[in-house]
């Protein structure tokens, strides 16, 4: 087990993560208190206050992430228009191959 340390909104806190994980949690540090830094006197309130702040800011921001994305809609099916085209343009090419049509 490894530790970091993270300092959040000007106070420490010591994280024990996975061996190999140091970077990324000192990332997820830096998130929060960027979050947090543009908040006035959020230096001023209690750790839990705080980290509470810090939630709802990286749940907003999630919750936006989620509402921007559009919403997965099925391909539509484009084997019989395809299909159609194909026939249609075979249709073509042999009345271009047969001349023109005797009246």
């Amino acid at each position: 087990m490894s530790n970091v340390t993270l300092e959040i909104a000007g106070r420490k806190f010591a994280v024990a993560c996975a061996p190999g994980e140091e970077q990324h949690i000192a990332m997820l540090g830096r998130t929060i208190d960027e979050k947090l830094a543009g908040m006035p006197n959020v230096t001023n309130q209690s750790e839990a206050r705080v980290l509470l702040f810090a939630a709802l800011l990286l749940a907003d921001e999630n919750h936006e992430l989620k509402q921007a994305r559009p919403t997965a809609e099925p391909a539509p099916d484009i084997a019989e228009p395809l299909e159609a085209l194909a026939e249609r343009l075979e249709s073509l090419a042999m009345r271009l191959e047969n001349g023109p049509a005797s009246s």
